[in-house]
C-alpha cells in the first residue's frame, strides 16, 4: 500500500499480516474472512462458486454479510516472468494497481467491475501476494463467446458496434490496455436495443492524454491480433470485412 493515500468510500485495515482496502459497505465481510482464511481460499472452497477462465481459477462467489456477489481472482504473473514467479509482486503490488486503474477508469466512463477489497500478504519486507474481489457483472458473455454466438448480421453489427464504444471510450479516457484481449471484454444487453461493454482485468492498463490517438492504435491494434489469434487457433468467425469495419468506426 501507499502511505498517506486516502481514496473516498474505501476503508483501510489490517488483519494479521494481510493489509486491506475495501469499500465500507464490504469491509466487515472482508475483515470476517481474513480473521480465518485469505480471500481466495476462502472463495475457491465455497459450495456455491462458480469458477471462471484465468491465469489461474476465478471465483465468483457470495461474499459474507451484505456484500452481496464478487469476483474473486489471486494476482498471477505472464509472460515469461511467469517462469520464475509466479504470484509475488513488489510493493504495492498489481492489485492496488488495479484499483487505481478502476476507479480512474470509472470516474472516465468506461464500465469495468467495481473493486470491492484488495488485500495483499507479506512474503517478505518488499514482496507480497494479492487476492481482489471485484462486483460481478451477472449475465454476459466475453467476446470470444459473443463473437462465437453470432448467426446473423444484425446480431454481428451489435457485437462489433459495443467492440467500438468500448476502445472510444479507451481513447477518450486516455487508457491503454496492454493485454486487451477477447477474454478481457464482457458484453451484456443494454436497456436500450445494443450490448453493453465492460472492460475487465484493468491492473495493465497505463493513461495518456485524453483522445491520444497513439492510444486508439495500441488498443485496436492490440485487440485486433487477439481476433485473428482466436480465428486462427479457434475457428472463430472473424472476417476482413468485420476488421476493416472496426478500424473505420473507432478512430
Amino acid at each position: 500500500m501507499i502511505v498517506g493515500v486516502t481514496i473516498p468510500a474505501y476503508e483501510r485495515f489490517v488483519v494479521g499480516g494481510a493489509r486491506v482496502i475495501a469499500t465500507r459497505g464490504c469491509a466487515p465481510s472482508i475483515r470476517e474472512v481474513l480473521e480465518k482464511e485469505r480471500l481466495y481460499e476462502y472463495a475457491a472452497r465455497q459450495p456455491n462458486a462458480v469458477a471462471l477462465v484465468g491465469r489461474a481459477p476465478v471465483f465468483a462467489v457470495d461474499l459474507p454479510g451484505d456484500c452481496g456477489r464478487a469476483v474473486v481472482r489471486h494476482n498471477m504473473r505472464g509472460g515469461w516472468m511467469a517462469k520464475f514467479n509466479t504470484d509475488l509482486f513488489v510493493l504495492p503490488t498489481q492489485g492496488y494497481q488495479e484499483l487505481l486503474s478502476s476507479l480512474r477508469l470509472r470516474a472516465s466512463g468506461v464500465s469495468t467491475p467495481e473493486v470491492l477489497a484488495y488485500v495483499s500478504y507479506p512474503k517478505n519486507f518488499m514482496l507480497r501476494r494479492s487476492d481482489v474481489a471485484t462486483r460481478e457483472i451477472p449475465y454476459g458473455h466475453d467476446l470470444s463467446v459473443a463473437l462465437a454466438k453470432v448467426t446473423d448480421h444484425d446480431h454481428r453489427v451489435m457485437v462489433l458496434d459495443a467492440i467500438v464504444r468500448m476502445l472510444r471510450s479507451l481513447t477518450q479516457a486516455g487508457a491503454h490496455h496492454q493485454d486487451l484481449n477477447l477474454k478481457n471484454v464482457l458484453l451484456t444487453a443494454g436497456d436500450g436495443p445494443g450490448l453493453d461493454p465492460h472492460l475487465l482485468d484493468v491492473d495493465r492498463v497505463r493513461f495518456s492524454s485524453p483522445g491520444s490517438p497513439l492510444v486508439a492504435k495500441a488498443n485496436l491494434d492490440r485487440l485486433i491480433r487477439s481476433l485473428r489469434k482466436w480465428r486462427d487457433l479457434h475457428a472463430l468467425p472473424y472476417s476482413a470485412e468485420d476488421e476493416e469495419y472496426l478500424r473505420f468506426k473507432s478512430v
